[in-house]
């Protein structure tokens, strides 16, 4: 009766752990949660107040597809400012969430047949949104030893004459890997001469502890031609809820195309979330988003010293994110029974690695109070000891 399309799709894992844990809370168990991918932090009152004032102003009719003027001309004015970007208005479109910005992004540019290169571990909804788009997911697994990133020579060996499209995530969830500025160079040297479009991920832009941010379409012109820009304000200023993301390209057909779709589908996003975005964007809420910074980095330190003082765990220290990727192969393989049982017998919410893509890890967000990090360690490194 369904289509083979939506029958494609599997289930994101996060979002089921997450279920799961909650409604094993709401029975009354002792659960504690690492698998959620959205800040404990409550939105900055400055974006707070721009939502109340935008909707005592009346500002709760539609609005044009893109998004309205003064917000896209803000997007503009944050990609150059933080970016050296120089995008116009008519390269932005703003969508409900990076996730629909994914969506529109696949849908309008992913045929049958074509093939998309994604680096692993990867965040769960790529090879998702590839499938459904009609498309091939190249996985290419990145290792340890190379801080969870891709190499020239990976790229170069995974290239065809099929690929369409390379996705490249930083910082990146689930394992917090950074890409330097000549790491990006290297990559973009592959690509020269070929039609490979990039796929830029840069939700975590702003949740930068070592290292230094560089926006992937920076590096040479080259680069800047070829790379679609994804970003959204959920992590950086704790805006889940509101839903705002948004891509940026100077490919003009493909901005026609992915409007085109979106006006057909969803339309504009909320007009109340399109103004406090607005204040998010131009710098009024910087001061928020460093507080938060800094815990994560303490929250992160913690986590990443307790976990590498147990003789059955290690894990790399992130470069960004929120998140570990813990390597669990001292115990076992099995991710997805790691995680199971864990939540059973211990109440800790885990996601499981092969969800990214990666065997014998598990990712745990670092977005809760220190005591409940302590906590948690404690009866993970306890479930280890008697696995």
């Amino acid at each position: 009766m369904l289509t083979d399309r939506i029958n494609s799709l599997s289930e994101s894992l996060t979002i089921a752990i997450s279920t799961l844990a909650a409604e094993l809370k709401a029975k009354g168990k002792d659960i504690l949660s690492f698998s959620a991918g959205e800040p404990d932090f409550t939105t900055p009152q400055v974006i707070k107040d721009a939502a109340i004032q935008a909707i005592n102003d009346g500002h709760t009719r539609y609005t044009a597809v893109a998004g309205i003027p003064s917000l896209l001309d803000e997007v503009v004015n944050k990609l150059k400012r933080d970016n050296n970007l120089n995008y116009e208005p008519k390269n932005i479109l703003v969508s409900n969430g990076a996730k629909h910005s994914l969506f529109n992004l696949f849908q309008a540019f992913i045929q049958e047949g074509d093939e998309v290169i994604i680096p692993a571990p990867y965040w769960v909804t790529y090879p998702e949104l590839v499938t459904y788009s009609g498309g091939k997911s190249v996985v290419v697994e990145t290792k340890d030893g190379d801080g969870f990133k891709i190499t020239p020579r990976q790229l170069k060996e995974a290239l065809t004459p099929k690929t369409k499209l390379l996705i490249l995530t930083t910082p990146s969830n689930p394992s917090g890997a950074l890409y330097t500025k000549e790491e990006i160079e290297a990559l973009g040297e592959v690509l020269k001469g070929t039609d490979v479009m990039v796929a830029s991920d840069e939700m975590y832009e702003k949740l930068v502890y070592d290292g230094k941010f560089t926006a992937v379409a920076s590096v040479s012109d080259d680069m800047f031609k070829r790379t679609i820009t994804i970003n959204g304000l959920s992590k950086s200023v704790a805006m889940t809820g509101w839903r705002f993301g948004y891509m940026a390209s100077v490919n003009d057909e493909l901005n026609k195309a992915v409007r085109k779709l979106q006006s057909q589908s969803t339309s504009n996003i909320n007009s109340i979330t399109q103004y406090a975005a607005i204040a998010a964007l131009n710098g009024s809420a910087d001061k928020d988003i460093e507080d938060m910074k800094v815990e994560f980095k303490k929250r992160r330190d913690l986590a990443v010293d307790l976990i590498n003082a147990s003789d059955k765990l290690s894990v790399i220290k992130p470069d960004g994110a929120f998140y570990l990727f813990v390597n669990i192969k001292a115990v076992t393989d099995d991710s997805m029974g790691f995680c199971t049982k864990l939540l059973e017998d211990k109440g800790i919410a885990l996601v499981p690695g092969v969800g990214f893509g990666s065997e014998g890890y598990v990712r745990l967000s670092f977005a809760t109070d220190e005591a409940t990090i302590k906590e948690g360690i404690g009866r993970i490194i306890d479930f280890c000891n008697s696995y």
